[in-house]
């Protein structure tokens, strides 16, 4: 935090005081995994930015979405995943950033989603321009759309240092044999798809893939758009879960983490104190492998 001006400094204060718990076992920053393919780390909990910053650029909902980014950044977060797909997005992210936001302190994330090589790169530099940014930390082919076209340019830009990071992308299981076969054929840096307790169809192909290739993780739909907080509806948190988790949020997002293969997990969220509970979820014990089977075990009963 040594070159945090006065405003950083207060502002990372008031986000670290909305985090509740934060040394909850003990731990006051948050858990950091190694990306295979260079040893840079990441903070495990980021965000995504599907449909919750897709929003007119107000000074309302700017002022919104930077405090969701200050509590993110405040508690050792950076990433930050979106897409053209997600409309308007990539320009909030951008206003975000105008507003104050180091560039430095955040991992951004976009994809390409788009036919043919000329349609790729217009597109890429158009994300590049709305974000505000001239290096984008990592480019994703978005579900494989135009896979062998598009690489070759993400890693050609990589080599002008246009890009940092390559990667492929899916949010269903019904794809996870297709983004196999992509992973085999290309050796993406980074590969992003969906796991939570929910949907654990990952565990029998991607994630041992992901670790055989050392391809970093990035998980999707962690509480699979919602189904998992409403299968918990009217519950309590099961009492073997009182020393790593405080919510159901915690707990889902924990099952994800603690997964040996995964590097960082992107929930997205509009609401400042949802962000909150997310962030806390990369602090303190985390569920080792029996516990993870308890876990398992405890979901499907329900």
């Amino acid at each position: 935090m040594n070159d945090w001006n006065r405003r950083e400094v207060l502002a990372a204060g008031a986000a670290l005081g909305a985090l509740p718990g934060l040394a909850l076992g003990g731990d006051s920053t948050m858990l950091t995994k190694p990306i295979p393919s260079s040893g840079e780390t990441l903070p495990v909990i980021g965000l995504g930015t599907y449909d919750v910053f897709d929003v007119d650029s107000t000074s309302e909902a700017i002022a919104t979405r930077r405090d969701i980014v200050d509590r993110l950044v405040a508690a050792g977060g950076k990433l930050l995943d979106t897409s053209p797909m997600y409309r308007r997005s990539e320009r909030v992210i951008g206003d975000v950033v105008d507003t104050g936001v180091r560039r430095q302190r955040l991992f951004l994330a976009t994809k390409v989603w788009t036919d043919g090589r000329d349609g790729g790169i217009r597109q890429m530099q158009r994300s590049a321009d709305l974000m505000q940014t001239e290096v984008i930390d990592l480019m994703q082919v978005h579900n494989l759309r135009d896979t062998a076209v598009h690489m070759p340019t993400i890693r050609a830009w990589q080599d002008e240092g246009r890009i940092r990071y390559n990667g492929l992308t899916h949010y269903t299981a019904g794809a996870h044999e297709a983004l196999m076969r992509a992973m085999k054929t290309h050796r993406p840096e980074f590969v992003q798809i969906n796991y939570s307790l929910g949907e654990r169809e990952a565990e029998n192909g991607v994630l041992p893939l992901a670790r055989e290739l050392g391809a970093a993780v990035l998980i999707n739909r962690p509480y699979q758009a919602g189904r998992l907080f409403r299968a918990v509806a009217g519950r309590k948190l099961p009492g073997f879960a009182k020393d790593f988790a405080a919510s159901w949020g915690q707990f889902f997002l924990k099952f994800v983490i603690s997964h040996p293969a995964v590097t960082c997990a992107i929930p997205a969220t509009s609401k400042p104190q949802h962000m909150a509970d997310n962030l806390r979820a990369g602090f303190g014990h985390m569920p080792d492998p029996a516990m993870r089977r308890r876990m398992a075990g405890y979901f499907d009963g329900l």
